[in-house]
């Protein structure tokens, strides 16, 4: 793994350049590797780009991960199972959208066409994981956001609970709802009602890439400071986790976009740095458990 670069002092300045340096660096090592160990080659839909990447080896319990939007698993959790590969399987609530950076729109202009492209991008981000997927074929929100509907969100409960009627020794895990998105406050709902208890901090990707404090106020009026935190360090694998970002081009643009996400991986790792080994983790995820007592 090359030096990694950190977003203080100088870095500042230069960590998206520097970054982008150590995974250059990462690719010509994966490169060398390629002959002994388990490389794959991974190719980004929207830019044509190239990459390589490990390919895990899942072992453990299974997970049924719930993501209101293609790209949201990666961008708030990939780490966390880049480090650990458990058996995933991924349910994508939300798979028809317009949703694309606005200089992206000519390239696709109809719900067609982002549905489309998105489809792609995490079906290839999530071949390293050899994970399975199920898409459900909603409509996301558009703005101006507005609360989801009752009527809605029971819909999708009951698809979800079919779903996981399928896989009754799975984990489950969910946005835990930190973003006021109203398709995050709804999938967060669902997996509440369906029983689950772990949840990652579907945050790093909101328009301020950090805790806003009326987010994180309301967050904990809504939870009721129910859940706990727990941090994953993903030093190790943020190279890994950049190459995942990369894939999802049609929404990590412009290209520096898909920094900000590990610049708030730097920031969570914050909270690590008082633990042994000290300084050790340099880049981390946040999750949250349920408490027993909730």
């Amino acid at each position: 793994m090359p030096n990694l670069p950190v977003p203080d002092g100088e870095g500042i300045y230069s960590f998206a350049d520097d970054l982008e340096t150590a995974h250059r660096h990462w690719m010509a090592s994966l490169a060398s590797a390629a002959s002994t160990e388990p490389v794959m080659e991974v190719k980004a839909p929207a830019t044509g780009e190239c990459y390589l990447i490990e390919e895990r080896r899942p072992a453990g319990c299974p997970v049924v991960v719930i993501e209101p939007h293609h790209d949201d698993f990666v961008l708030s959790a990939s780490g966390r199972f880049l480090a650990h590969p458990r058996p995933l399987i991924v349910v994508t609530v939300f798979t028809r959208s317009r949703s694309v950076h606005p200089s992206l729109e000519a390239a696709y202009p109809t719900v067609e066409a982002v549905s489309s492209v998105r489809e792609e991008e995490a079906a290839v981000a999530l071949r390293p994981f050899g994970a399975s997927r199920i898409l459900l074929g909603h409509r996301d929100a558009s703005p101006p956001y507005r609360p989801f509907a009752g009527q809605r969100a029971q819909a999708i409960t009951a698809e979800l609970r079919t779903i996981l009627a399928d896989h009754p020794g799975a984990e489950l895990l969910a946005p835990a709802g930190v973003t006021r998105h109203p398709d995050h406050l709804l999938v967060h709902e669902a997996a509440r009602a369906l029983g689950c208890r772990w949840f990652w901090e579907d945050v790093a990707f909101w328009p301020t890439y950090a805790l806003a404090g009326c987010d994180r106020v309301l967050f904990e009026q809504r939870t009721a400071k129910a859940l706990v935190s727990e941090l994953t360090d993903i030093t190790g694998v943020v190279l890994d986790k950049l190459t995942l970002l990369r894939l999802h081009g049609s929404q990590m643009h412009p290209p520096r976009k898909m920094y900000r996400p590990l610049r708030h991986a730097w920031t969570v790792a914050a909270d690590l740095l008082d633990r042994p080994p000290t300084g050790a983790a340099q880049y981390a995820e946040r999750f949250y458990r349920l408490e027993d007592s909730a």
